[in-house]
Order: structure tokens, then sequence, then C-alpha cells
């Protein structure tokens, strides 16, 4: 059985990305197809590209979900919000969170108030907002809700940069990240070489930097996102040569519908993907039966993280390993503003 203890490797702090490149394609492309590597670059990713595959992209757009307020004794608290509950109720991610008490009002920096209803070890702060629309409060007090490791505040360049292109439906506390590497001409070019784009979309929670806090596996609690396949986007995609993911959450996305369409009978069964709108805790580890995607892109996800697992699960632990220590000696560029690996799926995952 593994551990979480397995997935740890050494990763040099200089080569966590702080910033992003200035040109969105500029990124490298680290190759794994079984034990070989390519340093590529990501403008060779079309070149992987033949006609009849399908590339699906999350395209849920980050909200600058990270903000001030002030409670009634006057102590700033700085929170981030990751899951709706309805318009007007959020759960926020807050330090010391446990001295704020259920019934405070705090007061966000353009006057809006905010009452706590509940608040737990694992999501934080629940609040009910007093506002008309609160992604309008956010757009404009909120900041992009950087991931911590970055270690600096968020720069009015985030906003755009935090962002993929293609962004459209508001809805994620952390972005899509290997997307971020796409222009407008990298998407045209895909289309160019014979396959499809799919849009598919899962709004980015909490989970996305939730640390794995258990040697057991088994014992990880995954954070529960919203996402949905629509049916004649399921079409595409069952009708596709091959299945190529741009990024962990697309990738979670699919496997989600492809379990949903598992469990249907044999002469129901499509050949990947059931349509799906629901909330997915799909957490995927080494042992995993992939059902939908064949080749994955991806960023280069922390130690020990559940990302690091899902590919390790996607192309091999031992593979994954090699290729991280690759990355490292090449000084390839880690997590969110970093570069990329492109996954070919492991014969037996």
């Amino acid at each position: 059985m593994l551990h979480t203890s397995d997935f740890d490797f050494e990763l040099p702090t200089e080569l966590i990305a702080s910033h992003p490149l200035q040109q969105r394609d500029a990124s490298r492309m680290l190759v794994v197809n079984g034990n070989t590597l390519s340093d590529k670059h990501i403008r060779d990713f079309v070149d992987y590209l033949q006609p009849g595959d399908v590339v699906v992209f999350n395209n849920s757009r980050v909200i600058p979900a990270r903000f001030d307020a002030t409670d009634s004794h006057g102590a700033l608290h700085e929170i981030t919000l990751h899951t709706a509950e309805n318009d007007k109720v959020w759960w926020g991610l807050c330090k010391k969170f446990n001295k704020i008490p259920i019934g405070e009002i705090l007061t966000l920096t353009d006057g809006t108030t905010a009452r706590v209803l509940n608040k737990n070890d694992d999501s934080g702060l629940e609040l009910e907002f007093n506002c008309d629309n609160v992604f309008a409060v956010l757009d404009s007090v909120g900041k992009m809700p950087l991931p911590p490791y970055m270690k600096r505040d968020a720069e009015v360049a985030d906003r755009e940069r935090y962002q993929t292109v293609y962004a459209d439906p508001l809805g994620s506390m952390a972005a899509p990240t290997a997307g971020l590497h796409f222009t407008p001409e990298l998407m045209d070019a895909i289309t160019q070489r014979g396959a499809k784009i799919v849009k598919i979309t899962l709004h980015v929670g909490a989970g996305t930097w939730m640390p794995v806090k258990t040697e057991n596996l088994n014992e990880h609690k995954m954070h529960s996102e919203w996402c949905c396949i629509t049916p004649e986007q399921a079409d595409i995609i069952n009708a596709a040569k091959r299945v190529i993911a741009v990024g962990t959450t697309s990738m979670r996305t699919l496997e989600s519908a492809a379990t949903d369409n598992s469990m249907l009978s044999p002469d129901a069964r499509a050949s990947r993907v059931v349509p799906i709108c629901r909330n997915t805790d799909i957490f995927i580890t080494p042992g995993y039966k992939f059902r939908a995607v064949d080749v994955l892109l991806t960023n280069f996800h922390l130690p020990k993280s559940t990302l690091f697992m899902l590919v390790s699960a996607f192309a091999g632990l031992d593979e994954m390993k090699t290729a991280y220590a690759h990355a490292v000696a090449e000084k390839y560029r880690f997590f969110s503003y970093g570069d990329c690996c492109l996954l070919f799926k492991k014969e037996n995952a």
C-alpha cells in the first residue's frame, strides 16, 4: 500500500515560479512517454496531436476571491472565498478563523458587510454577504487568490495573467493553470491539426491547495468541486480518437463523468463519458483505472500533493519521480506560473 510519504521529492525553492513569463507560450514542456523524456516547448504541443483527437480545457474563470475585512474589534482579517452555498453564502479560508465568533459582522473595505454563520477546521468561515451581487463586490475590492507558495501579494498584472484566455463562467478560487500557457494562436493551431476543442467546466475550490495531512491515503478527504459536461460535449468526447486533457481539473471532470458512465448497464454505456453537472470529490491515486483520458498536459505539482498523486497514477510513480528529477536538473519552473509536462497514459493505468 502506498502512503503519502511515497510521493515526496526534493525541490529547490528557487525553481518555484513566483511570476509568469512575459509571453504565455514561452513555457517549456517536458514530454513523458513511459521511460522516454523529451525536452520540448509548449508550441510543440500541436505536434503531438492527431486528426480526430479532442483537446479538453477547463474554462472556469478565477474570481478575485481574496479580500480584507475588519471585525467589530477593529482586527483585520484576510479571507479567501472558495465554495458557494448560494448567491449570498460562501465558505472562506482565513488564518486564526477560530478567534472569530459565529454571528460576528465583518466589514469589507467598500463597506459591504458579511455575517459569520458557521465555521469548521476544513472550510474556515461560512459567510452571508449583505449585498446584491457578491461577484461585483469582489471585482471591486478583491485580489486574485495566488497560491501561498508564491510568497507575494497579487499584482495588477495577475488579473490578466492568472486567468486563461478562454475563461468564461465565474467560479474558481484558483486558476486551472495548465491552460495559462495557451494563446489564441495556439488554440487555432489545435484545430488546424484536425483536432477538436471542448471547453468543460470545473470550478476550482479549496482542495487544490489543501495538503494531504494523513499518511494513509484512504483517510484523506477531498473537497467537493462543481463540474459540468453538457450532452453535446459528451457526444464529441465519446467520438474522439484520443482525449487530451489540459489540466488535472479537466482530467478529474472527465474521469468523474466516466465513473458515472461505468455505472450504466453495458448496453447503455457510451464509449467514455456521460453528461454531468454535479459536485465531484474524486481522488485519483495509483491503482485507479482511467476510463476517459489518454494524454494529459499539466504543470509541475507540489510534493505529497493530491495532484502529484494523480499524475503518478496516470503515468507511473517511478516514471514521474524520474521525470521530476530531470525537470529539477534542467531547471524547469514549477507550480502555477511554471512550465508544463505532456504525459502519456501508462499501459496498465
